[in-house]
């Protein structure tokens, strides 16, 4: 009895511990946004009248003239331009990865090996190293102050990033395809028909990836928008003076409006469509 006594406590003891670092955990990376949140109804709009982390006084004003007044600063124009940018990036981005994983994955082919050790390689290196190279092709191709452009390069640059969707496919049982096969399946039908269903999840990770890079992104949006009218998001909220903070703080909650949106439509399929129990070996 005071074995079982002992364990239950030590149990008790580990619980209550580990809940408390986790709490802690969680309000470090909580105390940010919440601070942000605060920030952008600040009723000053300046970082300098914030008394200690937090503003003096609360107003609305700040996203009230974050879609209003439109004359120096266009969010509402950014908005689209980010969204434009980021959900074709986003569609293109992902078939071309998941094509690209599923024939590393499921063909056989000379210099196989040698294109995967080759990506790998290049993914070592930070975008930013070609940002010259970049500038210079999209001078010549005329893409400067295009967002066809940006879009071009986030949807070039998606498949170099299959290795994750290629361990997926390769998870997937090669009893299935031969299945298939046998039935009189192509290689077409088997992608479409089988493993679109079956792979769901990395589809909807692949998505979401895919949105987030080009949505947020600062750098090359900077390099490649010259003019206002052309920005996005990051690159216009980075334009806002010292005394417009509350404005930028209300401009940045809604970056992560999209993102929840799009991860709550998708979070069903990121659980549902597992392969396992799909076929018993």
């Amino acid at each position: 009895m005071k074995k079982k006594k002992h364990l239950r406590l030590g149990t008790a003891a580990d619980y209550v511990i580990t809940y408390f670092l986790l709490l802690i955990v969680a309000f470090v990376f909580f105390f940010p946004c919440l601070w942000l949140i605060l920030a952008s109804f600040s009723a000053s709009g300046s970082i300098y009248a914030f008394e200690g982390f937090f503003p003096s006084a609360y107003s609305l004003a700040s996203f009230k003239k974050l879609f209003t007044d439109t004359a120096m600063y266009d969010y509402p124009r950014w908005f689209t331009n980010s969204l434009f940018i980021a959900a074709l990036s986003c569609i293109l981005g992902t078939f071309l990865t998941i094509l690209t994983a599923y024939c590393m994955s499921r063909f056989r082919f000379k210099s196989r090996r040698a294109l995967m050790k080759t990506t790998l390689v290049l993914g070592m290196f930070p975008s930013f190293m070609g940002m010259t190279a970049v500038y210079l092709l999209m001078t010549q191709f005329n893409f400067i102050n295009n967002h066809w452009g940006l879009i071009l390069i986030y949807t070039a640059g998606a498949p170099l990033g299959y290795m994750v969707q290629k361990g997926f496919f390769d998870s997937i049982p090669n009893s299935i395809d031969e299945a298939a096969r046998l039935d009189g399946a192509t290689n077409f039908q088997v992608f479409c028909r089988i493993h679109m269903p079956l792979s769901m999840p990395i589809i909807v990770y692949t998505a979401l990836t895919s949105f987030t890079w080009p949505w947020s992104d600062y750098i090359l949006p900077k390099l490649l928008l010259k003019t206002k009218d052309t920005w996005t998001e990051a690159v216009g909220l980075m334009s806002l003076g010292e005394t417009e903070f509350s404005r930028f703080a209300a401009g940045s909650i809604f970056i992560a409006v999209p993102i929840v949106i799009l991860y709550l439509f998708l979070a069903k399929y990121l659980i549902n469509g597992m392969v396992t129990g799909a076929v018993k070996d």
